[in-house]
């Protein structure tokens, strides 16, 4: 099988999972056999660009014509089975579907966030879920609101991205959802079901697990979608040093209020950014992994490692959170507030009703993304972690694993593939 894989790469300033994930996929495409054609481009290439270059990246996003004639020489010398899109802003835009199509290539994008609606890919606004741009032909509120890098002019450029490439999008031949909340996304978008696949992404597998350490751990971007103020005010909910240790990772805007906290509170430390040494070690120091987005996130990858290192995960019942810790959380309706999650014990599992808004999943415990739900579930993870730490193990080796993700692309292809 020959595939090619077209992303435009974030910069590599800005560290990006998507980045990440997608050069693993890659990896483990081609360890499985697979032919692969990267089709590349990055942000990081635009400050090279020649003048003219650089005066037709407006409208790169909507068509991007030397993307287009690079593809189509590609796909003539080559001849794919498969194009494969990541993202496609804003070196290639999605016009690369079209030139795919025109070769009799099918493809398959994988669906890393919002942006088929949301200009901004995160249906997130000024510390709050928004979905303005929901059900229009053109995302007016995401122009006022300048939700695409802070300009008027940029947004009202992806705004109109949206709404010329929406019969493109609807063109692809399957898209790969990452949890079944996107999949719930691209059919409120129009998409229908037959041309949609749940797959999760992987992470490679760290081995057997270490003994379980003690606290918890959140590592993530140090931004408001993430959630760090509303674990801090969950935290200090507690007195200190009842709960173990808080440890924080991670980098962004948010950072003066964790280094705050660590100074405040001896149960609070502030590890920085950490290398993969160091993600392994604060991942093997804890007991419990944190995920306490406020935003609906697509699918947080520390919450797969942290499976595969054997620690169950206390998150938000948020996006794709509740399906990666196999929490059986009802959703709430596209742009609904924050609801309160029944109260009840995992089926079968003994011992009294948990506290309200606090839900025992497979591998972990999903709760409202309030301060008072989180607060509460804290010390019900703390003292639930060495009873779901095997399955949560069990949980990465049975869906996240790379051996068990790499089939089900195999298999992805294989059901688009021209014969």
């Amino acid at each position: 099988m020959r595939i090619v894989v077209a992303h435009n790469r974030y910069r590599e300033a800005q560290p990006s999972g998507e980045n990440t994930i997608v050069d693993a996929e890659i990896a483990q495409l081609t360890a499985a056999g697979v032919e692969v054609l990267p089709f590349l481009r990055s942000s990081d290439e635009i400050p090279s660009m020649s003048k003219a270059a650089k005066a037709l990246l407006p409208i790169s996003p909507i068509w991007a014509p030397k993307a287009q004639q690079d593809l189509g020489r590609l796909l003539d010398e080559h001849r794919p089975d498969v194009l494969h899109l990541h993202n496609p802003y804003p070196l290639l835009s999605p016009w690369v579907v079209r030139t795919a199509h025109r070769h009799g290539v099918p493809v398959v994008q994988t669906v890393h966030n919002y942006r088929q609606v949301c200009s901004s890919g995160l249906y997130f606004r000024d510390g709050v879920i928004c979905q303005d741009c929901r059900g229009r032909t053109l995302g007016v509120p995401a122009i006022v609101h300048r939700c695409y890098r802070g300009s008027r002019a940029q947004s009202a450029l992806m705004a109109t991205t949206l709404a010329v490439h929406r019969p493109t999008w609807k063109s692809v031949d399957r898209f790969i959802a990452l949890t079944s909340a996107v999949a719930d996304h691209l059919r409120d978008y129009g998409v229908p079901d037959e041309r949609i696949v749940v797959k999760p992404n992987a992470v490679p597998d760290p081995g057997v697990p270490a003994p379980l350490g003690d606290g918890f751990l959140f590592m993530a971007r140090l931004s408001p979608e993430k959630g760090l103020d509303l674990l801090l005010e969950a935290w200090r909910r507690h007195p200190v040093g009842a709960l173990g240790q808080l440890r924080v990772a991670g980098d962004g805007e948010l950072r003066p209020l964790v280094e705050a906290a660590a100074a405040e509170r001896a149960d609070v430390t502030y590890l920085g950014q950490l290398d993969r040494a160091g993600v392994r070690a604060a991942i093997d120091a804890s007991a419990v992994v944190l995920a306490t987005s406020t935003w609906h996130d697509v699918l947080p990858t520390v919450i797969i490692e942290a499976l595969a290192s054997g620690r169950p995960v206390l998150g938000t019942a948020l996006g794709g959170i509740p399906y990666l810790v196999g929490a059986d959380a009802p959703r709430e309706p596209a742009g609904t507030g924050p609801a309160e999650v029944a109260s009840a014990p995992a089926a079968g599992a003994p011992g009294p009703a948990l506290p309200v808004g606090v839900e025992t999943g497979e591998a972990g415990w999903v709760v409202a993304p309030e301060a008072s739900a989180l607060a509460a579930a804290l010390p019900v993870a703390r003292a639930g972690a060495a009873a779901l730490a095997p399955a949560a193990r069990a949980r990465y080796e049975r869906t996240f694993h790379p051996d068990v993700v790499t089939r089900r692309l195999l298999d992805i292809y294989a059901d688009v593939a021209r014969p």
